[in-house]
């Protein structure tokens, strides 16, 4: 039992820091991906942004993601053996797992810039290239790593050695390196071009290609000597190759491009990747057996040489502008192309209705299950009375972009677009008329606390309020110029509104003053959401996702997982909620957002929860010094219950609970508290 509570305190940490928000479109995830590495016909990894790193256990039917610790993005992966691993990638991030993926600790090397690949000779002997072209070696399997002199000061792309003592990187201007005596020299080869090179492979000592830019294929015969340019039919950029013999190889690249040879390179013929995405990488495991992964997490396979690709990923790309639930299980995402995507399961699986249209919908709003609406550009206004099983095209009497729409009752509602228009409905959607507000920009956003008060916010700072149903419009001072996009109130007082550069705005008087709150970053923020008076959400640029637990006063930053930028949150619920984004970017979390970015070096993990009566029957109580969230998990990780602890002592119902083995876990932003307990 000591060893499964071990487990369990260890399992509590990495899922604190890396397991917050989870991917829930596309699937397995939606990270650009760079590097594929496979350690056997069934096993292999994969890594690219926010620090991804991905495994399969059985040939690409299934990919399960890895806790890397790491945020930057990944740039190659290479095995020595069954569980040991390297990954590279931005701002001298080198990775080390000995567990076959299942922890991977950072090495120091000293470097600061970005690394592109790493590639090993043998199990202790390994090399990575980067920016400026540094070039690190090691010869402890990590633990130390020297700078090599490469005698030239560009990027350098690719790394491949065919054999101990020789090895080659391909750079930025179109130089090939090359060391004969494991990376003590290295000599510049003349390829006769100057397009960007990405990637090496040799089939033998002397035997190797190289693609990049342009549609870029070189190839040697003499160990680098010479090289000659091969026709491979395209303009686009190639980005990987990869040979299974002396003479079958592929190359893959922008838009979904996947070539191959049967000829050593002579001719090059194109096989239907059946996506539209960029491909950053190609591995076989044999003749038949070959993925190639890329862009927003495109992962295909081939079982037949390459003649058919199939995706081992799923789910849709176009972007997303809003999420909107209507109870725990049912929810709705609109964007790109009139995309209209529902879920009635809490985000496990989405599906896409027929919208009608094929214009951008940027907002949608439903007035009880049955009933929403969906707005975009064009005028574009469509109703659903059947849960969107059906939608409609409504008359909206303009022709400009609407930008957002609310709903005060199930007849009365409002949208805003550019222009300063704001349209206003009393049955339903059936009409719309036009109301005057006096000025004329660009509104993003608008909420209304009750039936008559409305607010409104857009270009320059603008935002505009109503106390009468929307018949007249002042506009208030928001004490900034920076656009805003956002605007959610909690109470007929207090408000907030969010924007361009990290603007984030509250008032506590109905908007008459509105005051600069501390973000904390400078990316764009573009949707804010409350839970309850207190705490808050908004999401933005560069994956920003913010939290607040004291009404705004402080902001802490959430790992969220992507890059991607998000465009709207929601909750469902205190603990449940969704954000959407570009490249039909679907993010879940269902313990509130989790914790603050870098928490794994400020967090204290202690097992310090007092516990009884223990076993526990019907009543268990709690008893600590902390307050927070306490939450009680089984033996699967699956949270059973669930409680805001506000007192030293408390006492719980577990009647429920089947008998057995439990851990409880209490966390606030200074520490995490776990214990167990045994219900009989």
């Amino acid at each position: 039992m000591k060893t499964l509570y071990s487990f369990f305190i260890g399992l509590f940490i990495v899922n604190s820091a890396m397991a917050q928000w989870f991917w829930q479109n596309p699937l397995p995830q939606g990270n650009n991906l760079n590097s594929i590495n496979f350690i056997s016909s069934t096993v292999g990894y994969a890594v690219g942004a926010s620090g991804t790193i991905l495994k399969t256990v059985n040939g690409g039917a299934n990919w399960v993601a890895s806790s890397s610790g790491a945020t930057n993005e990944l740039n190659s992966v290479f095995f020595t053996d069954a569980n040991t691993g390297y990954a590279v990638g931005m701002h001298g991030t080198i990775l080390k797992t000995t567990s076959g993926g299942s922890n991977w600790v950072s090495l120091s090397s000293g470097a600061t810039y970005d690394l592109t690949s790493v590639f090993f000779t043998d199990a202790n002997t390994g090399y990575v290239v980067g920016r400026n072209s540094p070039i690190l070696k090691t010869t402890d399997g990590g633990t130390n790593w020297v700078t090599l002199s490469s005698g030239i000061n560009y990027w350098l792309f690719s790394l491949y050695f065919p054999d101990t003592d020789t090895g080659y990187a391909v750079e930025v201007g179109g130089a090939i390196l090359k060391t004969t005596n494991r990376g003590s020299d290295w000599v510049t080869l003349s390829t006769g071009t100057s397009n960007l090179l990405f990637s090496v492979y040799f089939t033998g000592v002397n035997t190797g290609y190289v693609v990049g830019d342009s549609g870029t294929i070189l190839k040697t015969t003499n160990g680098g000597t010479d090289w000659v340019s091969l026709s491979s039919g395209t303009k686009m950029s190639l980005r990987s190759v990869y040979f299974t013999d002396a003479n079958t190889g592929y190359a893959v690249g922008d838009s979904g491009a996947i070539f191959k040879t049967t000829n050593g390179g002579t001719n090059w013929v194109v096989s239907s990747s059946g996506t539209n995405q960029g491909l950053h990488s190609v591995y076989f495991t044999d003749a038949n057996m070959g993925y190639a992964m890329g862009e927003v997490g495109t992962i295909l396979k081939t079982t037949n040489g390459g003649t058919n690709w199939v995706t081992s990923s799923s789910g849709t790309h176009p972007w997303l502008s809003q999420v909107f639930f209507t109870d725990a299980n049912t929810g709705y995402a609109v964007g790109d192309s009139g995309t209209i995507l529902k879920t009635i399961n809490g985000g496990t699986n989405w599906v896409a209705l027929y919208s009608g249209t094929s214009n951008y919908l940027n907002s949608i709003y439903f007035t009880d299950p049955n009933t929403g609406y969906a707005v975009g550009y064009r005028g574009t206004i469509l109703k659903t009375i059947n849960a969107g099983t059906n939608w409609v095209a409504l008359s909206s009497g303009t022709s400009n972009y609407l930008n957002s729409i609310y709903f005060t009752d199930p007849n009365t509602g409002y949208i805003v677009s550019r222009d300063g228009i704001i349209l206003k409905t009393i049955n339903g959607g059936t009409n719309w008329v036009t109301l005057s507000i006096g000025i004329n920009p660009w509104l993003y956003s608008l909420f209304f606390p009750d039936a008559n008060t409305g607010y409104a916010v857009g270009w320059n700072g603008t935002i505009i309020k109503t106390t009468n149903g929307g018949t007249n419009w002042v506009t208030l001072s928001s004490g900034t110029t920076r656009n805003l996009y956002s605007v959610y109130f909690t109470d007929s007082n207090t408000g907030y509104a969010v924007g361009n550069g990290g603007t984030l705005l509250k008032t506590t008087n109905g908007g008459t003053n509105w005051v600069a709150l501390s973000s904390g970053t400078f990316w764009n923020l573009y949707s804010v959401f409350f839970t309850d008076a207190n705490t808050g959400y908004v999401v933005g640029t560069y994956g920003t996702i913010l939290k607040t637990t004291n009404g705004g006063t402080n902001w802490i930053a959430l790992p969220s997982g992507t890059t991607w930028d998000l465009y709207s949150v929601y909750f469902s619920d205190t603990y449940t909620g969704y954000a959407v984004g570009i490249f039909g970017t679907i993010l879940k979390t269902n313990n509130g957002g989790g914790y603050p970015q870098g928490i794994n070096d400020n967090i204290f993990v202690s097992n310090s929860l007092q516990l009884y009566p223990n076993p526990a029957f019907n009543q268990l109580t709690i008893k600590t010094l902390k307050k927070g969230c306490l939450s009680i998990f089984n033996l699967n990780n699956e949270i059973v219950l669930r409680l805001e602890i506000t007192e030293p002592v408390t006492t719980m119902d577990v009647s429920a609970l089947p008998n057995g083995l439990y851990m409880v876990r209490l966390t606030n932003d200074q520490t995490v508290q776990v214990g167990k307990f045994i219900k009989e």
